[in-house]
């Protein structure tokens, strides 16, 4: 393992943590609709419409030069990230949803108090889940259950528990970060 993978290297002066994490959806009302109702975030506030006659486009956000952002909704869900979700239209899109195998695929992971609940929750609002729970019993993952749930467009969601704490904390100090204890 390279030094800056075990800890050695500093880092980025100043790092405090991920202040948002940014993703484009194909309906911004759809998603807001889902991200307020459904998972409980707060809308925080919109900009928008923004198209440039130069490259800044290119220049700024490695996105074809004639990109117009439509608009973007930042939104806060409680103690995490911050979330800026974008409405883009633009020459080259691809309006296919990344798996997780894909390169660029992803999901958004919640941590929840009550697995049980939260999931009878998202059966209610008829969320699609996938699956059933896993329920991790050994191994630097036990003590979390977790299971993928869709967004009305396709995107891949997690949620995630583990109110003993992970496997691998008995043999490490380390902690990674929680949105129970963020100061760990």
């Amino acid at each position: 393992m390279s030094s800056s993978v075990m800890g050695a290297s500093p880092g980025i002066p100043g790092l405090r943590g991920t202040e948002h994490i940014g993703f484009t959806v194909p309906d911004l009302e759809q998603a807001t609709a889902f991200f307020v109702d459904v998972i409980g975030c707060q809308y925080m506030f919109e900009l928008g419409p923004f198209q440039a006659t130069d490259d800044w486009m290119a220049a700024h956000l490695n996105v074809d030069p004639r990109t117009v952002m439509r608009r973007l909704r930042f939104f806060r869900c409680k103690n995490g990230s911050n979330f800026e979700i974008f409405e883009y239209d633009a020459p080259d899109q691809n309006n296919v949803q990344p798996k997780n195998s894909d390169i660029g695929g992803h999901h958004l992971a919640f941590y929840v108090d009550d697995f049980d609940a939260a999931v009878a929750y998202l059966r209610e609002k008829g969320v699609r889940l996938l699956g059933e729970p896993t329920v991790r019993t050994i191994g630097p993952n036990g003590g979390q259950t977790w299971i993928y749930f869709l967004s009305p467009w396709g995107m891949q969601f997690e949620l995630v528990s583990f109110p003993n704490g992970k496997g691998y904390e008995k043999d490490t100090q380390l902690r990674l970060w929680h949105p129970a204890n963020p100061a760990a």
